[in-house]
């Protein structure tokens, strides 16, 4: 689900009841008193993240211009957070977790707090959020008066601990095999790297992997919060990240002050994490075909056809290719799901990728390569999306029980592969180191209202590729008097931060003003993209 970055999906493997609220005085924690004990001899987790939150409400954080490479300017700033690494030790080894911030562009008397945000992934870092306010989007202007925008790099991503499963210039060399098998030898050879990718984590991250989950990362997110100084969260979270937000409201529902969860991951404890993956290979073609039927619709622009079917004759044609010769030398079957995977995620990307495709039909085939090819030279790219891709695996893998038997993998693969070709054994491939995962593997949060939480809002298209539509529901159902805003007949990722009057509005008013509607909400979509 690495919303920020879905190429980097194909670089890994060959083939591409609540807490006791914390007493709360002036935005500092009191520590918990030690006769109180006793309550939390059942939940030792509950009793740390309560001590951790004292210390950071007391520590604060102290903020400072950010690093010059973090590519951050001013007047962001940049601090730290410790958090212990396992919740149940709350004194034992600490980490630091990178946060970010812009103050509120409005006065003193309109500031309504800090607004936290999650971009998805598991894997995605939060930094850039306040770039929202230096770029000046205007989607966010009327939120960012009233709110700082703050970031943070959850536990193992970017400068927070950060793990590793493999050396990154090997993670991005190209071409990779093809993801979908000819033969049983190609499943062996997959199998054979998925469990060395899952070696290679515990060599190089083993100490972490055990705490790389989202409860422990919506732990962090509650030690932040008392860090900032605020007695309640307001809470942004896109992809992954409304997965967070949903066990962050679970298991801290008097914590939260407003949350906004944009592209939701289906929250039901069955579909956590293997199923989850199945269902994305459903959306994904479903979604893959309404990008072919846009191009055929603007054939005067691309000459791809005039028909779905034409496009998609056009792309079998591109990958066959591929396979046989990898273009450029580099960009094989793996490499081209990497680049077009964009399409079924944002329809941003539909012209863009489109265009790359013309060219290659027309005989520019370098387009393709600079478009879909890894780039050597980026160190700091590759140890980015290394990382990205080690942190989407560690989570996954240690938050569920995964199947350790290849029969079923391969069962179900093999069957959704026959109707939804485009994702399914590449996805498959991504996911198949849980199955011999060298961390417990734990039971998902059963992510449900409890007492203090307050109205959440949902936000959601239909056509959703990454985060089918289902989840969105499912949540709505599992966090009472919460209010769903649907946006029909869409399906780019990540709905709040597009241009779209019906849906803009009404997050503007819940974060400003605590309004929702009296019942859902249907939305048209928004515009389409041109050519």
């Amino acid at each position: 689900m690495k919303e920020y970055s879905p190429k980097s999906r194909l670089l890994a493997l060959g083939s591409a009841g609540a807490l006791v609220t914390a007493t709360l005085i002036a935005g500092t924690v009191s520590a918990p008193a030690a006769n109180a004990a006793g309550r939390y001899r059942h939940d030792r987790e509950a009793w740390g993240v309560r001590i951790a939150a004292a210390r950071a409400a007391r520590v604060g954080i102290h903020w400072r211009d950010c690093p010059a490479d973090w590519r951050l300017e001013k007047p962001i700033q940049c601090g730290w957070v410790k958090v212990p690494l396992n919740y149940a030790h709350p004194y034992g080894k600490q980490i630091k977790l990178a946060v970010d911030r812009i103050g509120n562009t409005g006065t003193r008397k309109e500031r309504q707090g800090a607004l936290v945000y999650n971009p998805g992934g598991p894997g995605g870092s939060g930094l850039r959020f306040p770039r929202r306010v230096t770029a000046k989007n205007a989607v966010w202007a009327k939120v960012a008066q009233a709110y700082d925008f703050v970031g943070f790099d959850p536990r193992g991503v970017g400068h927070s601990a950060p793990i590793s499963c493999v050396d990154p210039q090997e993670f991005v060399k190209a071409p990779k095999p093809d993801p979908v098998p000819d033969r049983e030898a190609d499943k062996t050879a997959q199998r054979k790297l998925a469990r060395a990718y899952a070696e290679g984590c515990a060599e190089r991250s083993g100490a972490m992997l055990p705490h790389m989950t989202t409860p422990n990362t919506a732990r962090d997110l509650d030690v932040i919060r008392a860090a900032l100084g605020e007695r309640k969260l307001n809470y942004l979270g896109v992809s992954y990240g409304t997965y967070l937000g949903a066990v962050y409201g679970t298991l801290f529902p008097g914590h939260v002050r407003r949350m906004v969860v944009d592209s939701v991951v289906n929250p039901a404890r069955s579909n956590i994490w293997y199923r989850a993956n199945l269902n994305q290979d459903v959306a994904f073609e479903r979604r893959w075909k309404d990008w072919e039927g846009w191009v055929a619709s603007h054939d005067t622009a691309f000459h791809l056809g005039t028909t779905r079917a034409a496009v998609q004759a056009e792309w079998l044609r591109l990958r066959a290719t591929a396979k046989e010769h990898p273009i450029g030398g580099v960009v094989g079957p793996a490499e081209l799901i990497a680049f077009f995977q964009s399409a079924p995620y944002y329809d941003g990307a539909w012209a863009p990728i489109a265009r790359v495709f013309s060219k290659y039909v027309a005989g520019d085939t370098q387009a393709l390569v600079d478009a879909a090819a890894p780039d050597p030279s980026d160190t700091a790219g590759n140890i980015a999306a290394e990382n990205s891709n080690a942190v989407y695996t560690a989570v996954e893998c240690t938050d569920a029980k995964w199947p350790t038997s290849w029969k079923k993998w391969d069962r179900d693969n093999t069957r959704l592969n026959r109707k939804y070709p485009f994702m399914t054994w590449d996805n498959a491939w991504m996911n198949l180191p849980c199955a011999t995962w060298p961390a417990k593997q734990q039971t998902p949060v059963d992510v449900r209202t409890h007492r203090g939480l307050p109205r959440v809002l949902i936000v959601q298209s239909t056509r959703d590729a990454a985060t089918p539509y289902a989840g969105a529901v499912e949540l709505h159902q599992r966090f009472r008097g919460s209010r769903l805003i649907t946006e029909k007949n869409a399906g780019s990722h990540g709905v709040t931060s597009l241009v779209n009057p019906c849906i803009n509005q009404r997050v503007d008013a819940y974060l400003l003003d605590g309004r929702l509607d009296g019942a859902d909400v249907t939305c048209s979509p928004h515009a389409t993209p041109k050519p």
